[in-house]
Formats: C-alpha cells, structure tokens, sequence
C-alpha cells in the first residue's frame, strides 16, 4: 500500500491521471480545427473577428490560475484542487456545448481555461503522491509525456474528425462524460493527504500575477497583428504589464505566504532553471509556429496537411522521452538530460537555418523536426525534477508552479518575437509588402516574395538556435547533482502534504 491505498487503488489512481492529461491537451488542439463551422453556426457575418479569442479567453484564463495552483494545493490538499480543477472545466465544457453566440462561447472557454489551468499541474502533484517510496523519481513524468505527445498528434485530427462527421458542439460536449469518469475514480481511488493546518493564501499576489501575465499575453497576441505596436492599446497594455510586475514583486517582498517567493531565485537550479524553461518555451513556438508558415505559404501546403508535418517531432519527443527512464536508470540526471536536449534542440535550429529555401526537400524538414522534437523529448519534465530536487521542502508547491509561469510567458514572447522579426525582414524585402499577400503573387513577384519569405525564415531559425545555444550555455551552469543519499534524505524529509506541480511542452 501507498500513502493508505491499495495496489489497485494506486493504478486506477495512475490511469486517472494520464486521462486528464490527455483531456487536458486535446481541448488545446482540437477546437482550431473547428473554427469554420463554429462559426457558420453562431456568427457567419462577424463570426471570424471573435475566432482568436476562442484561443486567447482559455490561455488567459489558464495562465492567470497558474500561480495560485500550487499555494491551493499546499493550503488544502492535492484530492481537492485536482477535482475542483476538474469539476471546473467540464462545467466550462458544457456552457460550450450549450452556447447560443460567440460571446457565448468565449465566456465560457474563458471558466473552462480556469479549470484547465490545472488539469496538467495538479494531475503532476496526484502521480508524485501515488509513486511508491522504491519507484524511480521520473517515471510518471516519462509515462505523462509519452501521452502529452500521443495527444498533441491525435488532437487536431479528433477535432476534424468531429466537425466533419459530427456537431461541432461535440467537441465540447465528449469531455463530459470522460470527465465524469475522472472525477467518480478520482472520488473512490485517491486516498491523498490532505494539510492539517490552514495558511493563508496571497490572493491578491495571485491576483497581481494574473493582471500581468493576462496584459503581457495580449500584448503579444495583438501587437503587430490586430493593433500596431505604437498603437495606444498596445501600449497601454504594455503599460498595465509593466505596474501590474512591479506591485506584484512589492507584495511578494511583504507577503507572508506569497505565491512566488522571490527567495527561490538565489537557488542556482530554480534561477537557472526558470531561465531554461522560458527559452525553451519560446524556441518550442518557434519551431512549431514557423514551419507550419514556411509550408503553406512557399510550398503550397494545406493548413491540415501541413499539421501532419509535426508528426515525426511528436515521434522524436515521444521516443528520447521514452529513454528518459532507463538513461536515469543508468545515472543521467536533470542536468545531464537538459545541457544534452538543449544542445540537441540547438543543432536542429541550425540545421533548419541552413538548409531551409524555396526547393528544400520536404523530406529534410521531416528530419530535422524529428531532431528538434527529440531534443525537445530530453527537456520534458527534465528540469520540473531538478526544480523539485533544488527546491526548499516548504516552497515546493510554488518553485514548481513558478516553471510552468515562466514556460507560459516564454510562449508567448517567442511567438511575438519571432513573428515581429519575420513581418519586419518580409516587409523590408519583400514585394508583396505583407506576408499575407504572397500567396496572391504570381511570376516574378511571387518568386522574389517566397526568396525574402526564406530569407526572413531563415533569420527567424537562427534566432531560435542562438536561444538554444543561450540555453545550454545555462544549462552547463547548472550545479552537479547532490549525491544520490542526500537527494533520497532530501526528498524523504518532505512533508506529504507538500505540492508539487509538472510542466508539459503543449
């Protein structure tokens, strides 16, 4: 028995949790392959303007929650916030399925991103519960990533499956009875520790955290695209961003239980680490976001042809994530796991730098994403492990709540980022003026349009490769592991009600 559960207990508990990742990753990739009748059904005349908000409502709502998750757990127990977070998305889930306009369904996208918020974090402090004391430290972080990847391949072709053949309402609506499954197994399995004695929760640093991460991510989903950069909004919102992290930082100096204590950045690995994490994030975005681009608009790939191009990543992340274990088994640690998928991650951008033109073999992308998504395989969950090794015992909740903040800020600055730099180079050199109008050229234009489109690309890959290379160099920084006594006295010293929290790429 573990923590008062029977064996079969802990495996129907284990088979819960790689559910919920699966729900959780699947709601981020099937809805935009949706969109189209979405909105032919609620708005076909204004419809299209609301689609980004469709994204953007769940990934603000997901990312503000993000730093309260961790204190929630701490204060009331795993069992409680892993249901909540649950019972919270499918009820969000529902009000999608019943929306009637877009607004609608924007509101409620936005309740089921409160909850979804969670469903990866707490999921990740249900399994470190359920490992019996004997087990290898990464194994349910291997397990959940081999499922992260299988359900960012599956996602967009479930999606498209059911808008095809099926209401697009039924997007929504399958998560309910999977989710009633989860929360019924959850209920009668799970036998997790719950905290004895209530601390207070900094519910307005959560709130100030929420403000800033809610500003900065508008700021780099409409600059340069719905406003311009020099735009009173944009500037506004760059402003909010700005006295939004400077309060809260004021009250995490003040707070006597903030949620992210600014303490944990004088341990190397959590500063480090946090650092490598919103690289990653970023060069991750890059990647994805920008090979799709370069597919459909020189190489005339359609939108849904072009995602099945993130294939052989997903199999190079699954498979190097696949080795995680037995490497460890065979004493690689975290720092070994994350200076070899930087470096791995780091070369791949190079190759793509270099090789990627107007004739490029299609072949040689498929490759080169294959080497990328394996270097991405050795950094998944790699470093929320030495984060949870380096982190103090009564801050561990909030150190691994912290990674996966910054992953989400990473996303969204590299994807901002790379996408001015792209826009900047094409609009320098480009005839079309606008990447938009290069599929509309023809002849000469279109040719010079698609050599400035690579030229700019290519720019764009070299840019993801020096942050990789940034990465390992910070990596390489990263203190040698404690000697394997210590680090089992450091985690058997823990407290069982102690939260921890595991970061997905996604």
């Amino acid at each position: 028995m573990v923590g008062g559960m029977t064996e079969t207990q802990r495996k129907v508990g284990f088979v819960v949790c790689l559910v919920t990742i699966v729900l959780a990753l699947l709601d981020l990739q099937i809805v935009s392959a949706a969109t189209v009748p979405i909105v032919r059904d609620l708005d076909p005349e204004h419809g299209i303007d609301k689609i980004p908000w469709l994204v953007s409502a769940y990934a603000l709502a997901s990312a503000a929650m993000l730093p309260l998750y961790g204190k929630l757990c701490d204060v009331l127990g795993p069992k409680r916030v892993f249901t909540g977070a649950i019972a919270t998305f499918l009820v969000g889930s529902a009000l999608c399925g019943a929306a009637r306009s877009m607004g609608e369904l924007i509101a409620a996208r936005a309740l089921q991103g409160l909850g979804g918020g969670g469903l990866m974090s707490v999921t990740m402090v249900v399994i470190a519960h359920l490992k019996g004391p004997g087990e290898k430290k990464g194994k349910g972080t291997n397990i959940g990533g081999l499922v992260a990847g299988g359900a960012m391949a599956i996602g967009p072709w479930i999606g498209g499956l059911l808008a095809d053949h099926a209401n697009w309402r039924w997007i929504f609506y399958v998560n309910l009875p999977v989710g009633l499954a989860v929360l019924t197994a959850a209920a009668l399995a799970l036998q997790l520790p719950e905290r004895p004695v209530r601390r207070p929760i900094d519910y307005a640093g959560a709130a100030l955290a929420a403000a800033f991460s809610s500003a900065l991510l508008l700021v780099t989903d409409w600059g340069g695209k719905r406003y311009a950069w020099s735009s009173p909004v944009v500037l506004g919102l760059a402003l909010a961003a700005a006295v939004a992290l400077a309060l809260f930082l004021w009250r995490q100096l003040r707070a006597p239980e903030p949620v992210l204590p600014l303490s944990l950045f004088r341990v190397p690995e959590l500063r480090l680490g946090f650092a490598v994490q919103a690289i990653t994030g970023g060069a991750m975005m890059c990647a994805i976001y920008y090979v799709l681009i370069y597919l459909q608009v020189t190489r005339g790939v359609t939108s849904s042809s072009a995602g099945l191009y993130l294939v052989p990543m997903t199999l190079g992340l699954t498979l190097s994530g696949s080795l995680t274990g037995p490497l460890s088994a065979r004493g690689w640690s975290a720092r070994t796991f994350t200076v070899s998928g930087t470096a791995t991650t780091a070369l791949a951008f190079v190759l793509l730098a270099t090789t990627i033109g107007p004739h490029t073999s299609l072949w040689l992308v498929r490759g080169e994403l294959l080497l990328a998504g394996a270097g991405f395989g050795q950094l998944v969950g790699q470093l929320i492990l030495l984060v949870q090794d380096a982190a103090p015992r009564h801050q561990l909740g909030v150190a691994t709540t912290g990674i996966r903040f910054f992953q989400t800020l990473g996303n969204a600055l590299g994807t901002a980022v790379f996408g001015t730099v792209l826009t900047r180079l094409y609009a320098t050199h480009g005839p079309g003026g606008d990447v938009t109008a290069l599929t509309a050229l023809t002849g000469t234009a279109r040719t010079d349009g698609v050599h400035a489109f690579v030229d700019a690309t290519q720019v764009v890959f070299w840019g993801g490769a020096a942050l990789m290379a940034l990465a390992a160099l910070l990596a390489l920084r990263l203190p040698r592991p404690r000697p394997s006594a210590a680090t089992a006295l450091h985690r058997d010293s823990m407290p069982a009600n102690t939260c921890t929290s595991a970061t997905f790429m996604t």
